[in-house]
């Protein structure tokens, strides 16, 4: 059986806005800019370091720092996106790979499920961020 997810070009397609915050949030990850990236988060948005432990606040920006503490590069890429009016869920695979400050091998990837909002001021933030799509 073939579901209309399992199609060519089933997903809506992504704004330029954002492509251009996955970019941005990229660039302040691989920067260690932790303040910055922060900023692409609403107040009360959630990041999901493990399976089944959602965290915000002062977890989320821990959850951060712990992965930017490796000081390895992050890539990313957008496989899709679906968007309805100001929120849009994405699929994104990423990869983390080098070695870590501490010398370790590093090598790590996934598909993140993220959702996103579009806020009164037409930027799109984070209100879920959970790297490994569990």
């Amino acid at each position: 059986m073939t579901l209309d997810h399992d199609l060519p070009g089933s997903s809506t397609p992504v704004p330029d806005a954002i492509t251009q915050l996955i970019a941005q949030w990229v660039e302040l990850f691989n920067a260690g800019d932790l303040a910055a990236l922060d900023l692409l988060y609403e107040p009360d948005a959630v990041v999901v370091p493990t399976p089944g432990h959602a965290v915000s606040e002062a977890g989320r920006s821990a959850a951060l720092a712990h992965l930017v503490s490796f000081g390895v590069p992050m890539t990313a890429h957008i496989r899709q996106c679906y968007t309805v009016v100001n929120i849009a869920l994405l699929l994104v695979d990423w990869t983390m790979r080098g070695t870590a400050a501490d010398g370790r091998p590093v090598d790590m990837s996934g598909t993140a499920t993220d959702v996103v909002r579009r806020g009164f001021d037409g930027q799109w933030r984070y209100v879920i961020d959970n790297p490994s799509g569990n």
